[in-house]
């Protein structure tokens, strides 16, 4: 069997941990794009001594500095000819509205505009590969609406409105992929890992913070919440769901309004725009 060429985001802790781990266990060979090259590295020698998969790489790439991004993606121009699955699973909530190195919004840059700049730079790559492209989104998304007349916050901010947006992004971002490059061979899908046990929860403060301590004992495990996108990255024909959202590694039902096409489509102009 041909080796696969996975590239992940956000795999130093929680779930993109476990997908890496489980990945690295079945032969991949992984680039991690990670935002602290101590973690990264760390992470690279656990992962080898773990599995025994020395066909582990860590490449610098800070989705709220999108020049490390397109750093990240000449980078890995010039070292593979092809991609066969590239997961966008780096992802955060923040309390308060914080401004990316590029003036930002940091929930958008994070969430959706760092990864739609990284999978577009990518694309030569992974039409080459045949690859499978896998947003991480989340049920938060039902909660989520457009907002493309404030999309950067500056009038209000709600960290879980904020956050609902982005997953709906991340969904539509999807759909577009999954819509405009089916015919080259790449398949895109979105997925909600479930309530997972990780870091994720650390910036709530106040009632958040609360709110998360009563449900954590309710959590699943970060391997737990890493099985659908191992699901995703692994399972033989899925070409019929090119574009679907999963749940517990089963196509799932969005909110409505995730079935937008003026909406998806706005938002692939805006993020062109903002950084291609």
């Amino acid at each position: 069997m041909a080796i696969k060429t996975t590239v992940i985001t956000g795999a130093t802790s929680g779930i993109g941990k476990e997908t890496a781990l489980s990945l690295a266990r079945q032969g991949h060979s992984l680039y991690l794009l990670v935002r602290n090259m101590q973690k990264g590295d760390e992470l690279k020698t656990y992962l080898i001594n773990e599995t025994g998969n020395k066909e582990v790489h860590v490449i610098k790439c800070d989705l709220a500095d999108l020049q490390t991004v397109r750093d990240a993606a000449v980078e890995l121009s010039g070292k593979l000819f092809a991609i066969n699955t590239l997961i966008n699973n780096a992802g955060g909530i923040f309390a308060e509205r914080e401004l990316s190195k590029d003036g930002f919004e940091l929930t958008f840059t994070i969430n959706h505009l760092g990864h739609f700049l990284l999978t577009n730079m990518l694309m030569p790559l992974l039409q080459k590969g045949q690859a499978r492209i896998i947003n991480v989104s989340s049920e938060a998304h039902k909660r989520g609406t457009p907002q493309f007349d404030d999309l950067q916050c500056e009038r209000s901010y709600n960290s879980w409105k904020v956050y609902g947006m982005n997953k709906l992004f991340n969904i539509y971002f999807t759909q577009s992929l999954a819509s405009k490059f089916a015919n080259k061979g790449v398949l895109a899908f979105s997925l909600h890992p479930g309530v997972v046990n990780t870091h994720f929860w650390d910036d709530f403060k106040g009632l958040g913070k609360l709110m998360t301590t009563l449900i954590r004992p309710f959590m699943i495990s970060a391997q737990q919440g890493a099985a659908t996108t191992v699901f995703l990255a692994t399972a033989p024909r899925l070409d019929k769901y090119n574009g679907g959202y999963f749940k517990k590694k089963k196509i799932a039902k969005t909110s409505a309004i995730a079935t937008d096409t003026a909406a998806r489509d706005k938002l692939w102009a805006i993020s062109e725009k903002l950084s291609l």
